[in-house]
C-alpha cells in the first residue's frame, strides 16, 4: 500500500483510462479462460485498458444486470451507455427490423433520419434548429470545436482542467483528464475544475466566470482569439458537480459577451440523466449554441450528434461539405429513435427524478455511520461521492480503488472518476428501480465495514 499523500503534496492526476485498471504485469496471477482471453489481448497492442484488478469475462446483460462468463449476476452501477437497460427488447427490435429492410448512408434519402431529427430537436429550444449525425462522442465535439472556430473567428477554447471530450486528434487536446503525456492543444486553457466540495458552495458561476476571464485575458496576450468554451454540464470526470441549478447562467453570457460560442457537452449528463431536465443544460436555463450528444442515444448503437443554431452551422457549411459514411445510417436512427420513444413512452425523466433522490438518501445513511464517505452530490441517476480521510476533505484513492474492488466481490460494478481518481462515479442505466437500490446499498455497506471502513 503507498504512503498517503500530506494535504499540501497534492496526489497526481491518475488519467481517465489509468484509473482502476488491470496491470499486465499480473497476467500470471489470472487462471483458465480468463488468463489466455487476457493474454490473447496482447494482439490489440498495449493502448487498451481493462476494468478491475482481475477483469471481468462478461457475456450477456439484462436492464441494469450483468453476467460473466460463470453465471455470476453483477448490478451495473457504472454503464451510462445502455440508458435504458442492457439489451432493451425495444431497440432489439428496431434494429433487426430494420436491417431486413436496408441500412446506407446519408446521401440517399431515407425517412428514419428525418423523423429522429424532428423528434429530437423538439426536445430542445427553438434556436437549436439544425442537426448533425456521427458515430461517437468524439466525433461531435470536433465538429462543434470546428463549427464553434469558424462562426467565431478565434481558435481558443477554454475546458476544464479534468474534462474528457474524446479522443480525435483535435478533441484529445481539450481533453487534460486522458493523462499527463497526451499532448494539449496550443490554443486551449483549462479553468481549475468547479469543486463545490472544497470551495464550500454550490453557487460557483461568478467563480467560474473570474477563471473564465482570466483564461481569455491570457490568450489574447498570446495572440490568441477566444473561440468559445467547451462544458459538459454536470462536469462528469471533474467528479460529478451538479452544482446549483442555474450557476451556469452567467458564464454562458460571459461567453457570448466575449464573442464565444457555448458547446454544451452532454453525451453524459443528457437524456434524461440529471432527473430534473431532459437535457443538462436545460436544468441551468440556459440556451447554448451547439450541443452534442453520443454514447446513451441510441442504447450502444454507434450514434452521436451535434445540435447547432443555424446561423452558427451555417459560418461552416458555406466552406466544408461533410459526409461520415455510418453516421445516421437507418440503423442507428432506427435504434435512437427506439430509445426516445421508449423514454417519453414511460415517463423515465420523472422515474429517474425520484429514484434518484431515493439513492442519495441512501447514501447519506450510510455517510452517518461510514465518514469515508464524504461529500455526496448528484442529481437524477448521476452522483458522485469522494472518498475522503475521515474528518477532512484529503482524498484516499487508495481506500477508493479497494472499495470499487470490495464492491466488485459483492457484485456490484461502479468506477472512479476525479483528479486523484477518489470520487465515485454512480451512474447505472436509468432503468436502475427499488430493488437495485437496495442491492446497492446493502453491498455498499457490507463492503465498508469489510474494509474497516
Amino acid at each position: 500500500m503507498s504512503e498517503p499523500k500530506t494535504a499540501d503534496e497534492p496526489e497526481e492526476n491518475v488519467g481517465i483510462l489509468n484509473s482502476n485498471s488491470f496491470d499486465p504485469a499480473d497476467l500470471d496471477s489470472l487462471t483458465g479462460e480468463l488468463h489466455d482471453l487476457v493474454a490473447r489481448r496482447s494482439v490489440l497492442g498495449p493502448c487498451y485498458r481493462l476494468f478491475y484488478h482481475k477483469p471481468l469475462h462478461l457475456v450477456r446483460g439484462r436492464g441494469t444486470r450483468l453476467f460473466d462468463a460463470d453465471g455470476t449476476e453483477y448490478l451495473d452501477m457504472y454503464n451510462n451507455i445502455p440508458s435504458i437497460g442492457h439489451s432493451n427488447p425495444v431497440v432489439t427490435e428496431a434494429v433487426t427490423r430494420q436491417l431486413g429492410l436496408i441500412n446506407t448512408h446519408t446521401r440517399y434519402v431515407h425517412e428514419n433520419i428525418l423523423d429522429y431529427a424532428e423528434e429530437l430537436l423538439a426536445t430542445m429550444p427553438a434556436a437549436l434548429d439544425r442537426i448533425m449525425f456521427m458515430c461517437s462522442g468524439s466525433e461531435a465535439n470536433d465538429l462543434a470545436v470546428r463549427c464553434a472556430q469558424l462562426y467565431s473567428g478565434g481558435e481558443g477554447i477554454i475546458v476544464t482542467s479534468e474534462a474528457y471530450h474524446g479522443n480525435t486528434a483535435l478533441i484529445s487536446g481539450l481533453s487534460p483528464s486522458i493523462g499527463h503525456d497526451v499532448p494539449m492543444s496550443r490554443t486551449m486553457r483549462m479553468i481549475p475544475s468547479p469543486d463545490t466540495y472544497r470551495l464550500g458552495t454550490d453557487d460557483i458561476g461568478e467563480w467560474m466566470c473570474e477563471r473564465i476571464s482570466e483564461q481569455i485575458a491570457d490568450m489574447r496576450r498570446h495572440g490568441i482569439e477566444f473561440a468559445g468554451v467547451l462544458f459538459d454540464s454536470i462536469f462528469s470526470s471533474d467528479g460529478v458537480v451538479p452544482g446549483r441549478a442555474g450557476f451556469l447562467k452567467p458564464v454562458v453570457d460571459l461567453v457570448h459577451a466575449e464573442g464565444g460560442v457555448y458547446i454544451a457537452d452532454e453525451v453524459q449528463p443528457g437524456f434524461c440523466r440529471t432527473g430534473k431536465a431532459f437535457w443538462g443544460f436545460a436544468r441551468h436555463g440556459i440556451e447554448p449554441d451547439i450541443v452534442t450528444m453520443g454514447k446513451p442515444m441510441a442504447n450502444g448503437i454507434p450514434c452521436s450528434a451535434m445540435a447547432i443554431k443555424s446561423e452558427v452551422l451555417d459560418a461552416f457549411a458555406e466552406r466544408n461539405p461533410y459526409f461520415n459514411t455510418f453516421a445516421g445510417n437507418p440503423v442507428a436512427m432506427a435504434a435512437a429513435r427506439a430509445v426516445l420513444h421508449y423514454m417519453q413512452d414511460n415517463d423515465l425523466l420523472a422515474h429517474v427524478d425520484r429514484i434518484g433522490d431515493a439513492l442519495v438518501a441512501e447514501l447519506e445513511r450510510i455517510a452517518a455511520a461510514h465518514p469515508v464517505l464524504g461529500d455526496i452530490r448528484g442529481t437524477g441517476l448521476f452522483v458522485g461521492v469522494d472518498i475522503v480521510r475521515p474528518g477532512t476533505t484529503e482524498p484516499d484513492r487508495d481506500l477508493a480503488v479497494r472499495l470499487i474492488e470490495q464492491l466488485r466481490e459483492n457484485r456490484v460494478l461502479i468506477s472512479l472518476c476525479g483528479a486523484t481518481g477518489s470520487i465515485l462515479k454512480i451512474r447505472p442505466p436509468l432503468v436502475f428501480d427499488e430493488e437495485d437500490l437496495a442491492f446497492f446499498a446493502d453491498a455498499l455497506e457490507r463492503s465498508l465495514t469489510q474494509l474497516g471502513a
